[in-house]
């Protein structure tokens, strides 16, 4: 009997051990689910406090975390030129022998000029596409802006004056006739794109360097291990944790841009980058994040966005603005019913000032020009601005992310 009754009692007790480990790991499972999701609602807060930090809600103290976000960049970019202090140096010496070849006279000021017409030329182009693509709360839409008008304006010109070889100075700042003219039939859709293959390409040159900082970002942040000061990254990281249950359209097609990009590499990144994709933003973060190596990521992306994608658009641009086209679109908004002949006749205005000036140089601009120029540089000021207004904004969020963070890591020492 007593053998019998330690053999029941020993059941019992590893019976009760047995619910003491479910009881703790039940408890602990809901001590970390609770943390979790704290965690999660203190970040969404902490984020719509963020957000809520704009000029037009909050300017003062939006414009105060801008300056003290731009001092605190200035010092870290002082230190990593300190710490890149020989690279620096050469940068200078050379530079100081650029200014000595340019101030000092000689033969060699012809070929001198020509260059310096040329870097300034493509700088300028290279700049408006990093501004294009570059992180900063939003992009300036500078093809539209800049680049497609130009485009649009040599496809006009060519046809009008029967030739590409518009004269410099004062090309490309004025494009004027050629005196002599040109031959008939001598336009085509050829030669207008090889002239402005350069530009276009040096365009779509900067828009993919402008790619480059999520993709250092996410890359440091993978290999660091570290929180990095990025809502884009934020938004990368929720993707990959809901990418099972995500129902909605756009989530699943990120999830597909970076599947391609992930898997395919090389090939995958280029075919994302060939195609107007508003879903490529996120590229440079997935290729961060995933350590595609640079040269894969970025050779495929100078391919995809100077070259082909390039190509596509300034053949969109100049077919949509060759002389049969738009003499067509003229007449088609002249057959809608009632608005067609008031909105036919200003466009109609401003295509004949646009020849006049072409082949009347230097007699000013025709009196009595239309509102469509008027309407088109207040668009341009207005994105302008706004752009502006999205770097401070941006700036000042960031700051205002340090300082919760800091507070954050604060209340954990205590």
């Amino acid at each position: 009997m007593a053998a019998n009754g330690a053999s029941l009692e020993q059941p019992q007790k590893r019976t009760g051990v047995k619910e003491k480990q479910n009881g703790s790991s039940i408890g602990l499972f809901i001590y970390f689910f609770l943390g979790y999701v704290s965690v999660r609602e203190r970040r969404e807060k902490d984020k719509e406090d963020r957000l809520s930090l704009v000029l037009w809600r909050r300017p003062i103290t939006t414009l105060q975390y801008f300056l003290l976000e731009t001092l605190i960049k200035l010092k870290e970019l002082t230190l990593k030129l300190w710490q890149r202090r020989g690279l620096v140096f050469f940068f200078l010496v050379l530079c100081l022998f650029f200014y000595l070849a340019y101030s000092t006279e000689g033969t060699h000021q012809n070929y001198v000029k020509y260059l310096e017409g040329k870097f300034l030329w493509c700088a300028y182009w290279v700049g408006l596409g990093i501004l294009s693509s570059v992180g900063l709360g939003t992009g300036l839409h500078t093809f539209l802006l800049y680049l497609g008008p130009h485009i649009a304006s040599v496809t006009l010109a060519a046809y009008e004056c029967g030739s590409t070889d518009f004269p410099e100075p004062p090309y490309p700042d004025q494009i004027l006739c050629p005196q002599d003219g040109g031959l008939e039939g001598s336009v085509s859709l050829w030669t207008i794109m090889s002239k402005v293959r350069l530009e276009a390409c040096m365009w779509g040159a900067g828009t993919a360097i402008g790619e480059l900082p999520p993709y250092f970002m996410a890359r440091a942040a993978r290999q660091s291990g570290a929180d990095p000061d990025d809502e884009d990254y934020e938004e990368f990281e929720e993707m990959l944790e809901q990418a099972q249950t995500a129902q909605d359209f756009i989530t699943r097609a990120k999830m597909g841009v970076q599947n391609m990009v992930q898997r395919v590499g090389f090939f995958g990144i280029l075919a994302c980058a060939s195609i107007p994709n508003p879903l490529f933003d996120l590229a440079g973060i997935t290729c961060g994040h995933f350590l595609v190596p640079f040269w894969t990521f970025f050779g495929a992306t100078l391919i995809g966005k100077a070259i082909v994608k390039m190509h596509i658009q300034k053949l969109f641009v100049i077919i949509t603005f060759s002389k049969h086209i738009v003499e067509q679109m003229v007449s088609l908004i002249g057959a809608v019913p009632r608005v067609g002949p008031a909105l036919q006749k200003p466009f109609s205005q401003y295509l004949d000032a646009q020849r006049n000036k072409l082949h009347h140089a230097g007699e000013g601009t025709p009196a009595g020009e239309n509102w469509l120029s008027w309407v088109f540089e207040k668009v341009v000021l207005v994105m302008v601005v706004y752009f502006v207004c999205s770097i401070v904004n941006s700036m000042a969020q960031s700051y205002a992310k340090r300082l919760q963070q800091q507070r954050h890591s604060e209340e954990k020492t205590k």
